[in-house]
């Protein structure tokens, strides 16, 4: 492959690469931080003329060099950024986990791509799954610890990312082979080192000739493997793996973020439940009364399966449960083993031997003392885990068996983890924990309350509820702080959080708009149509909306920076200004100046009366230093009673003006333009042909969110065709331009049908369409959910006869 002449043991590398190419791999090892981050040579042309990318691991003996065939099929950046943006706006930890899955089969191409979590006791289960259709399925399948070793957990904690290319594969020894038996080289972090002879054969049982695993890290411990299996050697490039490394951390930082959101949320509502049940309780006085009252209410705070009260020796139960007559004797064990703490099992028939009688309906119990005396308590129960599974897979499915057995086989490590696990239940975690710590300080002050101060005044009461929920906030606010410490306000203002995403969201679209107004414009954008798409959201109501000027295309810099500023202006005009009620009134006007800048007036009239304003937040402050800073401009911003006055002049060194004016009326019957289309295209058969994949996902979700899901997609004209034979759309979404095709000969047979479409495009040029098609509507790349739903829905009402 290097083009070596001879053996190559002993050959200095300078004679084998030539000093050009050892002058970049010097440099790659003097930036290469330690051996797990290498340091990567794209497309490095060697002597032989091949170009190979090459991975460069610095080590205290030196380095470690790895070469591959560079294809160039991809770039890693790119490709990365295209997958985040995919999952970024997930704020549900099971959806993340789904569309991870998906997401990943869908660009690296796997057969099967699993999310495999870790449980407490090292066994792991998978928990979500995108597969071939015509594979058994694996999802909800347990494995035992033994499955991945502590060794292999070390290794994937080390190295994030795993690839097995042919799992038949030749292993290839070292040279010289006499230096590498005296001293052995460390592969930890090589990409291309042979993995367990073991791993191999647990595949090949499997059917499984290549795989991949994605570590995914959460809080400095492995939590899980984004797990791809493929069904025939595969080959991914270094900048496929690049790209799915930096994936997986984004996965695994924002998975945290969610679980510590999840928390949180947890937290409140206990909280919540807990202020309503302590409400509740200070206007009763029967304290047994009370807390039977609340078990429904308890037993929604976490996971369990059943509630138990022991009070004043009643024993009160509701759920799954010990049966009758057998709650005295464990009420009675509980009362010597917890001794007054919060005490829990998940193995009760291990510490309770006659609990072995009912192991499949209590397994796991959690013991909450309700006072300082040992005598009552709350218990929380949970079956054994196996009563909850579902298999997923086919039971009479049969793998091959290796030297080792068939216990390397799916199925016998099923077995096996259920022989493992066999009565136990679910483990309790921390946050179990801190709520049951909660529900401990809650009942303990009921119970001191009526036990010990029922003859105190009411406000003396009042005083030990607020501390309490003091506590309570307490509590929620260390799980803020731990979110905080995640994401940073920009802003000295306190505002919700949901306003501060909805903000961040809002400017990370807005630049997400200039992107792609420079990537379809070869390098810039129109003022026009950057005003046009911030302020579309607005037009749908009674509000005024003049716009009008010379057209002038901005550079990359200077559109960038006007998005962020037309946006807040936007924002702010919608939330406290002339958008923010009927009859309000903007005009957005810009001319040039004689020195050929760019002065652009903002008017707003009809709104709020404006008052004195106080500090100004980041917005404001985004809105006034943009421009000067950024672009060497002016910005002013006048609040005046009657409405907002602004004026911001862009240097004409970022502009190209044209000769065309554009202006555009206000419309005072917005209204009724914006009444609801009588057409529904809910629940219709859309066939969509687009050969961009993320692109289709793209569509599919945003025709699914108007209530479309079935949607068949295609790639290519002849894949539509062909999918045409036994499917009939009610409408077609045809992208014109298909790679080195084109989505013609689909448009003809569908008029050949009459089965109306739309064609969808990035692009100006229609020179590809035959003339007797020019008539059909074009819906513009990238998507808007709004204007494609508009244009089938009055696609469809144009197909259908007037009466």
């Amino acid at each position: 492959m290097l083009g070596a002449k001879g053996p190559m043991e002993g050959l200095w590398i300078a004679d084998l690469l030539g000093e050009d190419v050892i002058h970049d791999i010097r440099n790659a090892v003097a930036a290469a931080p330690e051996a797990s981050r290498p340091a990567v040579i794209a497309h490095l042309r060697l002597p032989t003329g091949q170009h190979f990318d090459v991975a460069v691991h610095r080590q205290k003996q030196g380095a470690i060099l790895e070469f591959e065939p560079s294809f160039r099929r991809t770039q890693p950046l790119q490709l990365a950024r295209e997958m985040i943006g995919r999952v970024k706006d997930i704020n549900d930890i099971d959806l993340l986990i789904s569309a991870s899955a998906k997401l990943v089969r869908t660009v690296l191409g796997y057969d099967r791509v699993m999310v495999y979590r870790f449980e407490e006791d090292g066994s792991g289960k998978v928990a979500s799954e995108a597969k071939r259709h015509d594979l058994e399925s694996f999802l909800g399948q347990y494995f035992p610890a033994t499955d991945i070793p502590r060794q292999a957990r070390i290794l994937y904690m080390q190295n994030p990312i795993r690839v097995i290319s042919d799992a038949r594969g030749l292993r290839v020894d070292l040279l010289p082979q006499a230096e590498e038996r005296a001293a052995p080289l460390d592969l930890s972090f090589a990409h291309l080192r042979s993995v367990s002879p073991i791993h191999c054969e647990y595949l090949r049982n499997m059917g499984v000739s290549a795989s991949m695993s994605i570590s995914i890290i959460v809080d400095g411990r492995l939590w899980g493997l984004i797990a791809c299996h493929h069904y025939a050697p595969k080959t991914l490039t270094m900048s496929e793996r690049i790209a799915a490394e930096m994936f997986g951390e984004f996965f695994s930082l924002h998975l945290l973020a969610l679980k510590q959101k999840r928390k949180l949320d947890i937290a409140n509502e206990a909280r919540r439940s807990l202020d309503r049940f302590l409400q509740a309780a200070s206007h009763r006085s029967d304290l047994d009364d009370i807390l039977t009252a609340a078990l429904p209410e308890f037993q929604t705070l976490f996971a369990c399966d059943g509630v138990g009260l022991l009070m004043n020796g009643r024993w009160t139960a509701i759920g799954s449960t010990p049966p009758p007559g057998a709650e005295e004797e464990f009420t009675r064990f509980i009362t010597e083993v917890a001794d007054g703490r919060i005490w829990s099992t998940k193995t009760l028939s291990e510490d309770y031997p006659p609990a072995a009688a009912f192991f499949e309906t209590v397994s796991g119990v959690m013991a909450v003392p309700l006072s300082h005396l040992p005598r009552d308590y709350i218990f929380f129960f949970r079956k054994e885990r196996l009563q909850t599974l579902n298999w997923a897979g086919n039971p009479e499915k049969t793998y091959e068996t290796g030297p080792l057995g068939d216990r390397l086989t799916p199925r016998k490590s099923f077995a096996l983890w259920k022989e493992t696990v066999q009565r136990q239940a679910t483990p309790w975690r921390d946050s179990d924990f801190e709520i049951a710590e909660a529900i401990r300080s809650a009942t303990v002050e009921i119970v001191l309350r009526h036990n010990e101060l029922m003859e105190e005044e009411r406000s003396k009461s009042d005083v030990r509820q607020r501390m309490l929920n003091e506590e309570l906030n307490h509590r929620v606010k260390n799980i803020l702080a731990v979110i905080k410490s995640l994401v940073a306000t920009p802003s000295q203002d306190e505002v919700p959080i949901q306003d501060y995403i909805g903000s961040l969201r809002g400017r990370i679209h807005a630049l997400s708009h200039a992107h792609d107004q420079l990537t379809r414009g070869g390098g810039g954008g129109t003022l026009n149509d950057l005003l046009q798409a911030e302020l579309l959201p607005y037009r749908a109501g009674r509000s005024l909306i003049e716009i009008k000027g010379p057209s002038v295309t901005l550079d990359a810099r200077a559109h960038a920076v006007a998005a962020l500023v037309i946006h807040e202006m936007c924002t702010n005009a919608a939330k406290y200004g002339a958008l923010s009620r009927d009859g309000g009134s903007l005009t957005v006007s810009w001319e040039e100046t004689s020195d050929g800048d760019c002065r652009l007036h903002w008017r707003e009239s009809g709104g709020p009366t404006i008052g004195p304003i106080g500090r100004k937040g980041f917005g404001s402050a985004l809105v006034e230093r943009s421009i000067p800073y950024d672009l060497g401009g002016t910005s002013r911003v006048d609040y005046h009673p009657e409405g907002l006055d602004a004026e911001f002049r862009l240097p004409g060194r970022f502009l190209n003006w044209e000769a065309e004016t554009v202006s555009e009326e206000p419309n005072p019957h917005a209204e009724a333009e914006v009444a609801d289309h009588p057409t529904s295209i809910a629940g219709i058969p859309v066939l969509l042909v687009e050969d961009q994949v993320l692109i289709a996902m793209d569509a599919e979700m945003m025709l699914a969110d108007a209530g479309i899901d079935n949607i068949v997609t295609a790639s290519s004209s002849s894949d539509a065709l062909n999918r045409l034979r036994s499917f009939a759309p009610a409408i077609a979404i045809l992208d014109i331009n298909l790679g080195s095709d084109t989505s013609v000969p689909v448009a003809q047979e569908l008029m050949r049908r009459g089965i109306p479409f739309v064609f969808a495009t990035g692009y100006d040029d229609r020179s590809s369409v035959p003339e007797e098609l020019l008539s059909v509507p074009v819906v513009r790349k990238p998507y808007d959910a709004n204007a494609l739903v508009r244009a089938l829905s009055d696609r469809l009402a144009a197909q259908v006869p007037a009466e």
